[in-house]
């Protein structure tokens, strides 16, 4: 839910193997999307220390339908490496920062991953390209209930929606391997790390509402340590709920 503070102009690139050409008519879009993120990967290298995301990470961002997770009114630039609107002051967030911060949580196959801040279920969506299971989170109930629709109407069976504040995760659910926050908070969330399996890393922008926040990645060394790594700079819509 969320765009980098630099836009970078698209250029021309070859699409992946895993993302084939065919009569799909947003697959130009797609293509020019895919090209836009790599452009901007390589922008913001010095910052990220990345030149280039798996391509796990690329073939899962080419294959899920960005246009079903956005209002049929945005159609036409449901691609576009930028955030979207999508109700309830809610957005999309733009391509490059969903496969960044999907990279960064470096999750294999058998990973379980809890997301707080569903949406439109967009960035849930591509982690169930990746990983085994999904829990996502999200408080505002109108947005969770028409998520849970949508990932049932497009058959993403391994994602599983909580109407909740995800500030307190799922613990039930866990430990997990990896945890994704999509909105931003002015702290590291102790919940979360608790519910983080040793060796899980937690994806989260952190600081003040409507300014400049920080994305983390925080790495938990094991129960009693964390290693903190501050990625680039980047503007979230808040976390809401009856947390400090």
């Amino acid at each position: 839910m969320v765009h980098s503070l630099k836009f970078v102009l698209a250029i021309s690139l070859c699409l992946p193997a895993q993302v084939q050409a065919g009569d799909d008519r947003f697959d130009a879009a797609r293509r020019q999307m895919l090209a836009e993120i790599r452009e901007t990967v390589l922008d913001t290298g010095p910052a990220t220390g990345k030149v280039r995301l798996a391509p796990e990470v690329m073939a899962a961002l080419g294959t899920v339908p960005r246009h079903e997770f956005v209002p049929d009114a945005l159609n036409a630039v449901a691609y576009a490496n930028r955030p979207l609107p999508v109700g309830h002051g809610q957005t999309i967030s733009q391509p490059y920062i969903v496969a960044l911060m999907t990279d960064l949580l470096d999750v294999g196959g058998d990973a379980v991953v809890l997301e707080v801040g569903t949406g439109s279920a967009y960035q849930a969506a591509v982690l169930s390209e990746l990983v085994r299971q999904v829990y996502t989170m999200e408080i505002i109930e109108p947005l969770a209930l028409e998520a849970s629709a949508r990932l049932a109407r497009l058959d993403y069976g391994n994602v599983e929606v909580k109407f909740g504040d995800g500030y307190y995760g799922w613990p039930e659910k866990g430990p997990f391997d990896a945890i994704i926050v999509t909105a931003a908070i002015n702290h590291i969330p102790p919940p979360l790390v608790a519910q983080l399996r040793p060796g899980g890393k937690l994806v989260v922008p952190v600081g003040e509402r409507f300014t400049v926040q920080h994305l983390l990645l925080v790495h938990k060394l094991n129960d009693e340590r964390v290693q903190v790594r501050q990625i680039l700079p980047v503007r979230f819509v808040p976390l809401t709920g009856g947390h400090d």
